[in-house]
């Protein structure tokens, strides 16, 4: 069951011991409601800035399941510690679903200070290098709108920003499938959506052996919680293949019931 918790980011200039404090701006019950009102909405095409200053289009990321996580880059605290939340999930969910299975983006929401450059240098002080994750900003008069289709809640206060801990689940077609809360979180919160999302398709509809290997594989992955990783479950590997044996048997008993009925029925007749 996904836990929902409903964080804000410490301003880097509050004492590390200090306990976070909640702008009035920014109601936890509210943000949360509106967070978790875009479920099953679709997110709007809009145009940001990768790293290197290019132009990329949300929709350019439809196709598999997208993980879209928004932080500023002022933030020396809870922002890098749920970057580095987001980096080890992400690892596992790879080793169980396969490389290059989904995709990854960090919206820099305060602008222009998150601007191309300074994602640049705050992946790069992070170690994320994966071809799958891209850092992007967005103009600043889009931002409002952005947040809003994400259900990303925040509020500019005098040290910096409260925000919501989020991280959304988007699926190919580019509609919010789940969000994800907190500073730190169990692999499977993330893992178990998207595998959903991947496998969605019925096995018997992939289209090559490889394929129905890959989506067996995934389905038979089982959350670890001892190692924080995915093991595949070898009792249910039994169980799917016991169960297609006997549906094979099944399918050839009744294809020779109904040849030896048929070659009986010609010799009545000859």
């Amino acid at each position: 069951m996904l836990a929902l918790l409903c964080c804000v980011a410490v301003p880097a200039a509050a004492s590390e011991n200090a306990p976070p404090a909640l702008s009035p701006a920014l109601d936890q019950a509210a943000a949360l409601r509106a967070s978790q009102a875009v479920v099953g909405r679709a997110i709007g095409d809009y145009a940001l800035l990768d790293r290197e200053g290019r132009s990329v289009r949300l929709s350019s990321y439809r196709g598999k399941p997208l993980l879209v996580s928004f932080i500023y880059t002022g933030c020396f605290q809870v922002c890098p510690t749920t970057t580095r939340a987001l980096q080890q999930a992400a690892s596992v969910a790879r080793d169980a679903l396969g490389v290059g299975r989904f995709n990854i983006i960090s919206i820099g929401f305060n602008q222009p200070a998150d601007s191309p450059q300074a994602l640049k240098s705050f992946a790069a002080q992070y170690g994320i290098n994966s071809p799958n994750w891209e850092f992007l900003s967005p103009p600043a008069a889009v931002v409002p709108d952005l947040a809003r289709d994400f259900g990303f809640g925040f509020a500019a206060t005098a040290a910096g920003f409260d925000h919501l801990l989020q991280v959304s689940v988007v699926d190919a077609e580019g509609r919010i499938y789940r969000q994800i809360y907190g500073e730190n979180y169990s692999a499977d919160y993330l893992t178990e959506p998207l595998r959903q999302l991947i496998t969605g398709t019925p096995v018997a509809d992939a289209t090559s052996f490889s394929e129905i290997f890959e989506q067996v594989r995934i389905l038979c992955s089982v959350y670890d919680p001892r190692t924080g990783k995915y093991r595949v479950s070898y009792g249910l590997v039994l169980e799917i293949a016991g169960g297609a044996t006997f549906l094979l048997w099944i399918i050839w008993f009744f294809l020779n019931e109904w040849w030896t009925r048929r070659r009986s029925a010609k010799r009545a007749r000859a």
